[in-house]
């Protein structure tokens, strides 16, 4: 059994905007960088045997907080990356809605269940590599909530429902895979 620690990046400025990122690559802002600093002062002490990280700056910049302090090397994977929201990136809800009245929510870019699918794969690759580990992988919102729908059995858009509360910046939620199944320890 592996033990993931999954946390979302730090803020950015897109994020305190309420702008679409998906695959855009904004840096953290200096909140996003202090938050930044903060988990890993919060991880401190704790046993973290690999460090993986979405490809994309505002993760890779969160997690090279965390590997400076606690000696790790971060392992980039594209796969972790967040939702392609396609021509919606940087855009608000109110400009979006603007552009396209009444567009459904992704009619542009990957489906939700295309991303967790993408994610979750990922996920269980990283938690058999390092079987009987404790990983530590940075991501995005999307992608935690893809494996909390795994670990509750539920397609990405139902769980979406049952749990809309989105991953707080720099947010830490762990999970057990064993024979590529998960379990939500929060």
């Amino acid at each position: 059994m592996t033990e993931l620690l999954l946390v979302r990046h730090g803020e950015t400025d897109w994020n305190a905007e309420r702008r679409w990122q998906g695959h855009a690559d904004p840096p953290l802002n200096e909140r996003g960088r202090a938050q930044a600093r903060e988990l890993a002062e919060r991880l401190t002490g704790e046993r973290i045997d690999a460090l993986y990280t979405s490809d994309l700056c505002r993760a890779r910049q969160t997690a090279d907080e965390v590997a400076a302090r606690l000696g790790l090397d971060p392992v980039p994977v594209a796969d972790l990356r967040e939702v392609d929201v396609g021509e919606w990136s940087g855009l608000t809800h109110a400009e979006i809605e603007a552009r396209w009245p009444g567009a459904e929510r992704w009619q542009v870019g990957e489906t939700p269940d295309a991303m967790a699918e993408r994610v979750v794969a990922a996920v269980r690759r990283i938690a058999d590599a390092h079987p009987g580990g404790r990983v530590l992988i940075v991501s995005h919102g999307g992608p935690i909530r893809a494996v909390r729908a795994a670990a509750a059995r539920l397609r990405y858009e139902e769980h979406r429902k049952a749990d809309p509360a989105a991953a707080k910046n720099c947010s830490v939620h762990g999970f057990t895979c064993k024979s590529g199944e998960f379990l939500s320890l929060d």
